[in-house]
């Protein structure tokens, strides 16, 4: 990496302290896992990031020439938060993800030795080098829509000898010419679930994207159906890009009582039946169903549409996703 022992020690002791730390929260129960976690340092795809400061934005980088903002950036890089490494406009276009749920959620992609692995959303390259560390670089394909954000990370992979396959393009529409995948790992909050994706997966795949403000973790039963669960986890993530609409704004909640705008999992099912439900209306059912939790709710898609449900995909309560009404 060219920086003087001294620094290194530095950022291996970092390195190091947040592996500790994300075993100690008990999300790196796979040895797998742990090991790439150890072997893949979060320093290398975080040259600097944006921070809040004031009206603006402060960037911090590692070559700063001040040891004091070089400091700030170290512990800003090893800190358990996600990191906004591209602005535009003041607009977050991408990020580095928290890396407490990015184990998370790799533990849930339950992958096998062999799998090939479809990452919607390369960023910095960092999830990209994980995968590699855990499958091999050949069962790995990363797609973003920016040429900017791809070259960056394929810069950022190739320095610790990692060679995906990076990928110019709209996630949407996925990879084909990289296909059949075993599972899709999705780091971009999408409305709706791309068609395109299910045609690209071996029966049995698993497809973990982030939807609403949870993961959804569905089974791919072949071109032409898709079904499963929510995760007990919430997700914020920056919104996809290119083919694939934003999603509709979730009702206004003035006149709902502060509390429950302000619940988590109250606002996971406003968001995710607006469109379907006026936030009244989605109150009362909240209610009325015990207040229930992300887990109990699933997404179905199909080439005739895709739902969102409560407890039962055949059940009395399923709402059309992510259309605006």
């Amino acid at each position: 990496m060219g920086a003087h022992p001294e620094v290194r020690d530095v950022r291996e002791t970092a390195h190091a302290a947040q592996v500790r730390e994300l075993d100690a929260a008990g999300v790196l129960v796979d040895p797998a896992w742990r090991a790439a976690f150890e072997g893949v340092p979060r320093h290398a795809f975080v040259p600097y990031f944006w921070t809040g400061r004031g009206a603006g934005h402060e960037r911090l980088w590692g070559e700063d020439p001040d040891p004091e903002q070089r400091a700030r950036w170290l512990r800003g890089v090893y800190t358990d938060t996600p990191l906004a490494t591209r602005l535009r406009d003041g607009e977050l276009v991408s990020s580095s993800s928290q890396p407490s749920l990015m184990a998370k959620m790799l533990n849930a992609l339950d992958v096998r030795d062999g799998h090939r692995v479809l990452e919607i959303g390369t960023g910095t390259g960092y999830n990209a080098a994980l995968l590699c560390h855990r499958l091999g670089d050949d069962l790995v394909t990363t797609v973003d829509l920016e040429e900017e954000i791809t070259e960056s990370a394929r810069t950022h992979l190739a320095a610790l000898g990692y060679r995906p396959t990076v990928v110019t393009g709209d996630g949407a529409r996925g990879c084909p010419s990289r296909a059949p995948f075993d599972r899709i790992l999705v780091t971009c909050t999408l409305p709706r679930i791309p068609p395109a994706w299910l045609g690209q997966c071996r029966p049995g795949a698993r497809v973990l994207a982030p939807l609403s403000t949870g993961l959804i973790a569905l089974t791919v039963r072949d071109a032409e159906l898709a079904e499963g669960r929510f995760l007990h986890t919430s997700a914020y993530f920056v919104p996809l890009r290119g083919a694939t609409a934003a999603p509709p704004p979730a009702e206004p909640s003035y006149g709902l009582p502060y509390e429950l705008v302000e619940n988590e999992r109250f606002q996971f099912m406003l968001v995710l039946t607006a469109g379907a439900l006026h936030a009244r209306e989605a109150l009362d059912l909240w209610r009325g169903e015990g207040r229930p939790a992300r887990e109990r709710f699933g997404v179905t898609v199909t080439p005739e549409g895709q739902w969102s449900w409560l407890d039962d995909p055949q059940g009395p309560y399923v709402w059309p996703l992510g259309e605006t009404g």
